[in-house]
């Protein structure tokens, strides 16, 4: 049991089950201190914030008139669950939520039967509720609900779209909620909205609907055309009164809303009314992203993870880098993007919805009109940069290297196979720490490797970092991928003169007698470090800095090769296909018999933890370097 003040309604709160036998009255108590509960606990113990303390009443309301998990529920994005983790069994462990060995800090079926699907990438629940419903259908049981709340922009994405459309052309019992706590779907309609969906998700309602539908044929075939003459009036009767067409409507989902997606009873006495609806249908809620602390209202995507803070002023605790201390690379990034646009018109900035996150904000500041977030759609942020490039203009594509999977027939078929310069900036490569298995980018160096015409760099620091962006922009033929990881970097004084790099191009950080460690990107750094260690001890390890991954520098690769027995590359990525393998395959190809031995992530999924215990784990941190050295050279 932790220590944080769970309030007397919440203590006897352990399963959806007990929230079922409070009275309506008592609700909206039990949101009160579960929001209470939520920002105690992430003072503390920093996790997503603003998102989760916006759905504390839809959660209550869900969990009071549904039987989850029989009835199948999905968070997208899954980091507006908080509160429903709360409330599912986990509450005294909620306080090890993103830490090693702790709770998730997105759904995750492993953790517990009420997470239903996983969802730490987002605008993926629509589809698996649909395939849930519809597998239950071929069952024959169209009894259970299949509920999926889309929000936190999730509803930019394509694929939710996509998913509608398939939607609406069945018959299942699927129940779509949008929550909408910012981004624009539909103009607010205000009260007479909210009265209008009472009206049409009451049971009168739709009694009269259903037997004038029935005596109509119901579906069967007879009397289509007053069928269809008599959809349209509904339709026409809803876009009446919310003054616009309705884009779900037209998919042939029944559309309600929007109501206010803070009152926990107006919530319940709604789903209670929908719970009788079948067919696919969707409720569009209004909530207030960061609800309940006056801070994070104000500034939610400050707070939506804004690590530690005051639990009842909302102060945050400084994180500004101290005097004197490096910055992190995505400020780098963004800072010299700026640098780089003023003296360059061509450049352009292209994100899909990380805009703060990637540091662009900083472009968007100098340079509105060629500053592009495109909302979360990843496919079309890169055929856009595409479009760009073929035009003329330099795109820098920021995409987090885990969301970049998401567009990879893009990277071949639009930018690689035509060759076309794009700079596709893939930030938090690697190992990203608290946002886990989701969120990790160890997978890039070995997805891209295998596309032709790509070039592939890592930084080995900040100012790599802007020397390869400086390098770009001058003019490149191809398409060109920057990885670069999460967080602070190595070096203070990192605004130098910019200088060119040389495509293809590694350096010798080090020279060595005993053993060569070729390093790819900032885990060099973990290498640089392992050798200042051993070398207190007589052991002379010389360093290779890469660089580039394709093309490789071949000049390095035999000078290594013909002078040293033994050899580690070291890489932030999988093992399977990465940098590693890359080295292993030249050598295997060139007849060279060396030991050759790989430092890089198993064939496994890595949980969330902080970064220097996931490097720990995957053994890939300086120690495990100085331990793995002293192994071969003690052979």
């Amino acid at each position: 049991m932790n220590s944080y003040n769970q309030g007397d309604l919440l203590k006897g709160i352990n399963s959806p089950e007990d929230i079922k036998k409070l009275s309506k009255e008592e609700l909206p108590l039990l949101c009160k201190q579960v929001r209470d509960y939520i920002i105690s606990v992430l003072a503390e113990n920093p996790g997503h914030l603003a998102s989760s303390l916006g759905t504390v009443e839809l959660t209550v309301a869900l969990h009071y008139v549904f039987d989850v998990p029989n009835d199948t529920l999905i968070w997208d994005v899954g980091h507006q669950a908080y509160s429903h983790k709360v409330l599912t069994q986990r509450k005294d462990r909620f306080s090890s939520i993103r830490k090693l060995g702790g709770l998730s800090g997105f759904p995750k079926i492993e953790e517990s039967e009420y997470d239903c699907f996983g969802t730490g990438h987002s605008s993926t629940s629509i589809s698996a509720s649909l395939g849930m419903a519809i597998a239950d259908k071929l069952k024959g049981n169209n009894k259970n609900v299949h509920i999926s709340v889309i929000g936190d922009g999730s509803m930019t994405g394509g694929m939710a779209f996509e998913a509608l459309n398939h939607s609406g052309a069945t018959d299942v019992n699927q129940l779509v909620i949008l929550n909408d706590n910012g981004i624009s779907i539909d103009k607010k309609v205000g009260a007479l909205g909210e009265y209008f969906t009472l009206i049409t998700t009451s049971a009168t309602y739709n009694r009269v609907k259903n037997k004038i539908w029935n005596m109509m044929g119901g579906n069967t075939s007879s009397y289509r055309k007053p069928k269809s003459i008599f959809s349209w009036l509904l339709f026409a009767l809803k876009s009446m009164f919310s003054g616009k067409s309705n884009f779900f409507e037209a998919l042939k989902i029944r559309y309600f809303g929007p109501i206010k997606g803070n009152d926990v009873l107006v919530l319940v006495k709604t789903l209670e009314d929908l719970k009788k609806i079948k067919g696919p249908r969707i409720l569009h809620i209004i909530t207030k992203k960061g609800k309940g602390l006056k801070e994070a209202e104000e500034n939610p995507i400050t707070y939506h993870a804004p690590g530690i803070f005051n639990p009842t002023t909302g102060q945050r605790e400084s994180s500004d880098s101290a005097e004197g201390s490096p910055i992190k690379f995505q400020d780098v990034f963004g800072e010299t993007l700026v640098e780089l646009a003023k003296i360059n018109s061509k450049i352009v900035g292209v994100t899909p919805a990380m805009l703060s996150g990637c540091s662009m904000n900083c472009l968007i500041k100098e340079f509105p009109e060629r500053t592009f977030d495109v909302g979360i759609a990843e496919q079309h942020a890169l055929t856009f940069s595409a479009g760009m490039a073929a035009n003329g203009y330099i795109p820098f594509c920021n995409v987090y290297s885990s969301f970049m999977q998401r567009a990879y027939d893009q990277i071949i078929h639009d930018i690689a196979l035509q060759k076309l310069p794009v700079i596709m900036c893939l930030d938090r490569a690697g190992l990203v720490g608290e946002d886990g298995a989701t969120h990790h980018g160890v997978f890039d160096l070995s997805f891209m490797r295998i596309i032709p015409n790509l070039t592939i760099f890592a930084p080995l620091n900040e100012i790599e970092l802007r020397n390869i962006m400086f390098t770009a922009q001058k003019g490149i033929n191809f398409p060109l991928v920057i990885r670069y990881p999460r967080g602070k970097g190595y070096i203070v004084n990192w605004r130098q003169e910019f200088q060119t790099i040389e495509i293809g191009k590694g350096e010798k950080i080090r020279d060595g007698k005993d053993i060569a460690v070729l390093s790819l990107g900032a885990i060099g750094n973990n290498a640089i470090k392992a050798a200042q260690e051993l070398e207190k001890e007589g052991v002379e390890v010389a360093i290779y800095n890469m660089r580039f991954l394709k093309p490789m520098d071949n000049s390095i690769l035999e000078e290594v090769l013909n002078k040293y027995d033994n050899i580690i590359t070291i890489e932030d990525g999988v093992e399977i296909g990465g940098f590693g393998s890359a080295v292993i395959e030249y050598a295997c190809n060139k007849g060279y018999k060396n030991n050759i031995y790989r430092m890089a992530i198993e064939d496994r999924f890595i949980e969330h933890g902080s970064l220097s215990e996931l490097q720990k784990l995957c053994k890939i941190d300086s120690h495990s370097l100085v331990l793995k050295v002293k192994e071969i050279l003690s052979k």
